[in-house]
C-alpha cells in the first residue's frame, strides 16, 4: 500500500515543479485594447506593469488596431526622448507576442506618430531566473532607468494570477490529488 502512495506523491511533486516554473503569456495591460494613449496616469501601462510580475521564458502579447498603430522594441534613450527611427524590433499587425528572454529593463514605445509623446510607451522589468519567490509584485524601475515622474502602483486584485498558466497548473495538479485520495482511499 505505500508503494502506490509514494508514486502518487512523486508524480504530484513533479507535476506541481512544472506547474510552477511555467511560462506564460501575458496580455498587454490585462485587456485586449489596452496599447492606446491613456486618458490619466491610472490608465497608464506603466500603472499595469508595475503590479504584474515578468520572468525570463514569458510572453507578452499585444493586441490592438494594427491599421492605427504598432509596437517598438527600444533601448532606454530610445524610450525616454520617444525615439521611433532606429528600433531594436518592430511590431505590427495588430496581434503581437513578444518572448522575454533575459532579466532586466525592456522598452516598448508606440510606432505611430506622436502617441510616445503622449504616453503610449511600456516598461517592463524582467526577474532574474535565479528570483524564485512569489510577492505578486515586479520590482518598479529604478529612478536611473526613468527620467520622468513617479507612478504609484495601482492595487493588487489577484486577479491576474487566477488567470495566469500558472493558476490553472495549480488547479490541474490540486484535481490530481483529489482523484488520487479518492482512488486510493
Amino acid at each position: 500500500m505505500a508503494s502506490p502512495i509514494i508514486t502518487s506523491a512523486l508524480v504530484l511533486v513533479i507535476l506541481l515543479l512544472t506547474a510552477l516554473t511555467e511560462a506564460r503569456e501575458i496580455l498587454v495591460g490585462g485587456k485586449t485594447g489596452a496599447w492606446k494613449i491613456p486618458t490619466s496616469e491610472d490608465d497608464s501601462l506603466n500603472s499595469w506593469a508595475a503590479s504584474s510580475r515578468f520572468r525570463v521564458g514569458d510572453s507578452l502579447v499585444w493586441k490592438y488596431d494594427g491599421e492605427k498603430d504598432s509596437v517598438l522594441k527600444v533601448t532606454r534613450d530610445g524610450y525616454l526622448s520617444c525615439n521611433t527611427t532606429s528600433p531594436i524590433e518592430e511590431y505590427d499587425g495588430g496581434n503581437n507576442t513578444v518572448k522575454l528572454e533575459r532579466s532586466g529593463a525592456h522598452y516598448f514605445i508606440s510606432g505611430a506618430e506622436g502617441h510616445c509623446q503622449k504616453g503610449e510607451k511600456l516598461i517592463v522589468v524582467v526577474l532574474s531566473q535565479r528570483y524564485r519567490k512569489y510577492t505578486g509584485v515586479s520590482p518598479a524601475p529604478s529612478p536611473s532607468e526613468v527620467e520622468a515622474p513617479a507612478i504609484a502602483p495601482s492595487p493588487i486584485t489577484g486577479g491576474e494570477n487566477f488567470r495566469s498558466g500558472r493558476f490553472r497548473g495549480l488547479v490541474a495538479v490540486g484535481a490530481g490529488i483529489m482523484v488520487l485520495g479518492f482512488i486510493l482511499f
